[in-house]
């Protein structure tokens, strides 16, 4: 493979995609009767021309059978969870679909990215993890999308671990909290961890019976794991017998490394049909887009970035349908 950098050129158009390649690599083929005028021989034109065609597809993703509540977690920092919680749910939004993020890492970025306001004093996962408020009330709609909303996390959060030490059945407040909520009708729930296995992640492995595993494509990617999928089979034991994982994304992949590759292969290796096919690549834009308080999906819809959490959520609703129909 010889994949192209952000800014080192782009593939030419009508490239075939190849398996486990990210969409830093090759240009979608012109669909059927689309016209060219041109703009799109232009490496800034092309890219023009994908937002517009991300922007107003009309492409709809089938609902799921039943609501699919995800656990985005790795207690390793830095390997994409948040940014794969708003990117996915995003994009399952811009799709045609109902989607949640509830925040629960105190820090608060995937509410930054949504544009949620998350100042102390902000009705938050906090509230609802003590009991205080039922989770309809803490619901912020994004205001990208009018099927996006989230939960937000506020400081407080960070002290909410002490607090539900001595709290009873503190490991399913967020289950129960969860079963409460019925004015909303989401097709997909995602629960954004903090890098983290105490009470909070416990919580939320508990309220969700599938789990996503950001791995990144990096030398200690696997690094962690080990000790997370252990957390996972004791909470499944002990306390949600339906948990499992269901998904593993491969981040910030470098094309240009063979450790990037490698680090791929073994993923697979372990993980086999629960790797996504789409690979998210290594992307300044990615990076860029929470400090404008939007998703990538927003802010550069037609960058790599973009393209890649499309495919990634298309996956992800094509699986949850096949897995629908066998179960039919």
């Amino acid at each position: 493979m010889n994949p192209v950098a952000d800014g080192g050129g782009t593939p030419p158009m009508g490239a075939v995609e190849s398996t486990d390649v990210s969409r830093e690599t090759w240009t979608e083929a012109r669909p059927d009767g689309w016209v060219s005028d041109g703009i799109g021989d232009t490496p800034i034109g092309a890219e023009a021309e994908r937002a517009v065609r991300l922007l107003h597809a009309d492409a709809r993703l089938p609902r799921p059978a039943q609501q699919r509540v995800f656990t985005i977690a790795n207690q390793k920092g830095g390997v994409g969870k948040t940014t794969t919680a708003v990117n996915v749910a995003a994009a399952l939004a811009l799709q045609g679909l109902n989607v949640l993020v509830i925040d629960l890492d105190p820090q608060g970025n995937a509410s930054t990215a949504l544009g949620i306001e998350h100042r102390p004093g902000t009705p938050s996962s906090y509230e609802v993890l003590i009991g205080e408020i039922p989770l309809h009330e803490a619901l912020q709609r994004s205001p990208h999308s009018d099927r996006l909303y989230c939960v937000p996390a506020t400081i407080e959060l960070a002290g909410a671990e002490i607090e539900l030490v001595s709290m009873v059945a503190r490991e399913g407040r967020l289950r129960t909290a969860l079963a409460g909520l019925h004015s909303h009708d989401f097709d997909y729930v995602f629960i954004d961890c903090p890098p983290s296995l105490g009470l909070l992640t416990i919580n939320a492995l508990v309220a969700a019976p599938e789990v996503l595993i950001p791995i990144q494509c990096e030398y200690y990617a696997l690094e962690g794991v080990g000790q997370l999928l252990r957390t996972i089979e004791m909470v499944k034991a002990h306390l949600n017998p339906q948990l499992d994982v269901s998904t593993v994304v491969l981040t910030m992949y470098d094309g240009r490394t063979r450790l990037a590759d490698q680090v791929a292969m073994d993923v697979r290796a372990h993980f086999a049909e629960k790797v996504l096919g789409t690979v998210i690549p290594r992307s300044v834009k990615v990076s860029e887009a929470p400090g404008y308080g939007m998703t990538i999906l927003h802010y550069d819809p037609g960058s790599r970035g973009a393209l890649s959490y499309m495919d990634a959520s298309r996956e992800i609703a094509e699986r949850g349908a096949a897995e629908r129909g066998q179960h039919a």
